[in-house]
């Protein structure tokens, strides 16, 4: 029997997925819980791929990515340490450790209601790690598409420097409209709202906001957006980027990594 090579990566907030996660394919096995992944491959295989480690590094981000998209809630991902398990028992560790950058963030409150006959109808807290489970599976499978890694990043920054927010959320749309050559077929293709997207431009663009793109022109009548705004710019720019994961669904044979 092979070695066995064990990947670990640390993350925090250790909650940040919710629920454990388990990812099977031909060549590995992956486990997501509590602050902590391991990935478990065969050393033969591993050997073999000298680009496996990077590779499900960035699978892994690529699931961060997309459940920042529902949790607006930044992250620490740090490169994995790595060990090898021998048939005899013996380990052999190795560290390469590289850390990102993070902030914690406050949580939310969650709710069930249930009917008269104690069924449950709502549940707002496994509606959502459904949801973020979901989006994460998308991302994962199209991480190979440069445009959906520009995509998040920019998502990704909109979070960490929120003194620029709108900004960043606006090369969302900015980049969808190179794809697709315009305004409209973003559009048409992802079944955005024109009505949506049309008021993202203004509070983006024309509202006199701190966070906004032309600030100089209104430097001295500038104000912060409000929570609603911030909320309205972020569901636009996340129905932009689902759009176009579900755009690629339908029209590409993307697989697993």
């Amino acid at each position: 029997m092979s070695a066995i090579v064990v990947l670990e990566w640390k993350f925090s907030p250790p909650d940040y997925f919710e629920s454990q996660i388990e990812i099977e394919q031909d060549d590995y096995i992956m486990t997501i819980e509590d602050g902590k992944v391991e990935a478990r491959i065969d050393s033969a295989i591993y050997e073999a791929n000298p680009l496996m480690r990077d590779a499900l590094h960035k699978v892994l981000n690529s699931r961060f990515l997309g459940v920042l998209l529902y949790s607006h809630k930044p992250y620490r991902l740090e490169n994995p340490t790595m060990a090898r398990l021998h048939d005899d028992g013996r380990k052999d560790y190795f560290l390469m450790v590289e850390p990102g950058r993070y902030k914690l963030t406050g949580g939310r409150a969650d709710f069930q209601y249930t009917n008269k006959d104690g069924i449950v109808v709502v549940d707002t807290k496994r509606d959502r790690i459904e949801e973020k489970k979901a989006i994460a599976d998308l991302v994962s499978k199209h991480v190979s598409e440069d445009l959906v890694l520009a995509l998040l990043r920019s998502y990704e920054d909109s979070v960490r420097d929120p003194n620029n927010e709108l900004i960043y959320l606006y090369e969302i749309r900015d980049a969808l409209c190179r794809r697709f050559d315009n305004e409209k077929a973003v559009i048409d293709k992802l079944g955005i709202s024109s009505n949506k997207l049309k008021y993202f431009r203004k509070l983006c663009n024309h509202e006199p906001l701190m966070q906004g793109r032309h600030r100089g022109k209104t430097y001295d009548s500038l104000r912060g957006a409000t929570e609603a705004e911030l909320s309205e710019a972020r569901e636009t720019a996340k129905a932009m980027i689902e759009g176009y994961l579900q755009y690629l669904d339908t029209t590409s044979n993307s697989v697993y990594p």
